[in-house]
C-alpha cells in the first residue's frame, strides 16, 4: 500500500491509525510544494518487516534455549577437566546467554508505540543492545588474555578426554545455532549480534577440541592457554565487524546498499525534475531506511505535482527498498537555505551516469 502526504505531514515508521493501517493525507498549497512519506516492504504493508522481526525473535529464543542448557553441562566439564579453552568458552556462553536476553528485551521495547518525544519509535534501542552486547565479547577477551597469560608460566595438569567430550558437544551445539541464526541475518542489529557470539562460540569450541586431541595425544599442556589467547583473538576480530555496523548506523551513515548518486541521477531523469538537493539517507535500524530531500520542479512544468511525487516514491521504494520517503517540492531555490548537497551532479558528469 502506496501511501502520500501533502507539506507539513511528515511520515514516520509507526503513523498508524487505531486500525493498524497507515493514515494518507493529499493536500497541496499555494506554491505547489509537498512532503510525500511511504512505509512498508515487502507486499507494501509492513507485513514482510513484521514477519522477519517475529521470526528473529523465535530465533533468539530457540537459541537462548540451548545455549542455557549447554552452558552448564560446560562449565561442569571446564572445572573437571581444567582446560582454559574450555572455561573460556563456557565463560562466552554465559555472555550470550545474557546477549540474547538483552537482545530479546530490546526487541520487545523498540516494537513500542511511536510517541511525541520518540517520533521515530525506539527502533535504536536494538542496535544499543549490539553495541553492549559487542564490548561484552571484548570483556571475555580480556579474561582470556588474562587467564592465558598466567597459564602458560604456570601449567596445569588437564584431563584430555573429559575435555575433547564436553568440547565435541559444544562444538555440536554452536553448529546448529549458527545454521538458525544465519537464516534471519542481516534483518536485526540483535540477531546479528547473537549470531557473532555464536561463531565466536563456534571458533571456541574448535579450539577447545584441538587443545583437547593435542593434550591426549602428545601431552601438549601448554598448547590449551596458547589455543585460549588465539580464541580470544578472533573473539576481538569478529566482534569489530558488528561494532563497526552499530556505529554507522548511530552515526546516520548512508546504509551500504544504496548508492545515492544514482539514486539522485533516477530521480533527475523523471520528466519534470529539474534538480534534486539537501539529500539525506540513513538507516533506523537494519531493514528500515529513511530519505528526504529537496526536488526542484521546472517552473515551466504544468500538472499536479501529485503524480510526480508518487512516481518518485514508487522508484524509491522498489528500486531501492527504502520504506521511508520524504520529499519537498520547489519550484525555485530563493529562501532554501539547507545545505544543497549536489555532489552527485560531479560524480553524474564525471562517470556519465
Amino acid at each position: 500500500m502506496i501511501e502520500t502526504e501533502a507539506k507539513e505531514v511528515v511520515s514516520s515508521p509507526d503513523s498508524r491509525n487505531g486500525s493498524g493501517e497507515l493514515d494518507g493525507r493529499e493536500n497541496g498549497d499555494a506554491d505547489g510544494s509537498a512532503e510525500l512519506g511511504e512505509r512498508g516492504k515487502g507486499n507494501g504493508d509492513g507485513g514482510g518487516e513484521a514477519q522477519s522481526r517475529r521470526a528473529g525473535k523465535r530465533v533468539l529464543i530457540a537459541s537462548l534455549a540451548l545455549v542455557s542448557i549447554y552452558a552448564v553441562a560446560q562449565f561442569v566439564g571446564g572445572a573437571l577437566s581444567g582446560s582454559l579453552a574450555l572455561k573460556a568458552d563456557a565463560g562466552h556462553m554465559m555472555v550470550d546467554i545474557g546477549a540474547i536476553v538483552l537482545a530479546l528485551l530490546a526487541m520487545w521495547f523498540s516494537d513500542r508505540e511511536a510517541s511525541a518525544a520518540r517520533t521515530f519509535g525506539n527502533y535504536r534501542t536494538e542496535a544499543l543492545a549490539a553495541l553492549i552486547s559487542a564490548f561484552a565479547l571484548w570483556l571475555v577477551a580480556a579474561w582470556i588474555f588474562f587467564e592465558g597469560y598466567h597459564r602458560i608460566w604456570a601449567p596445569i595438569d588437564i584431563n584430555g578426554e573429559i575435555a575433547l567430550v564436553v568440547a565435541v558437544m559444544g562444538l555440536s551445539v554452536n553448529v546448529v545455532m549458527a545454521l538458525t541464526l544465519h537464516r534471519t541475518e542481516g534483518r536485526s542489529l540483535n540477531v546479528e549480534s547473537s549470531r557473532q557470539h555464536v561463531i565466536a562460540d563456534l571458533l571456541g569450541s574448535v579450539g577447545a577440541v584441538a587443545s583437547a586431541i593435542l593434550i591426549i595425544a602428545f601431552d601438549l599442556t601448554i598448547m590449551d592457554p596458547i589455543i585460549g589467547i588465539g580464541i580470544g583473538v578472533l573473539i576481538l576480530i569478529s566482534s569489530w565487524q558488528l561494532v563497526a555496523k552499530v556505529f554507522h548506523v548511530l552515526m546516520e551513515g548512508t546504509p551500504k546498499h544504496i548508492d545515492v548518486y544514482k539514486l539522485c541521477a533516477d530521480i533527475e531523469d523523471m520528466d519534470g525534475v529539474t534538480l534534486v538537493h539537501d539529500v539525506h539517507i540513513w538507516t533506523i535500524t537494519p531493514g528500515n531506511e529513511a530519505f528526504t530531500a529537496h526536488a526542484l520542479i521546472d517552473p515551466s512544468r504544468e500538472g499536479d505535482d501529485t503524480a510526480l511525487l508518487k512516481r518518485i516514491q514508487e522508484m524509491t521504494h522498489n528500486k531501492y527498498g527504502i520504506s521511508h520517503v520524504t520529499i519537498q517540492v520547489e519550484r525555485s531555490l530563493e529562501g532554501c537555505t539547507e545545505n544543497h548537497h549536489v555532489g552527485h551532479l560531479y560524480s553524474r558528469s564525471v562517470n556519465g551516469r
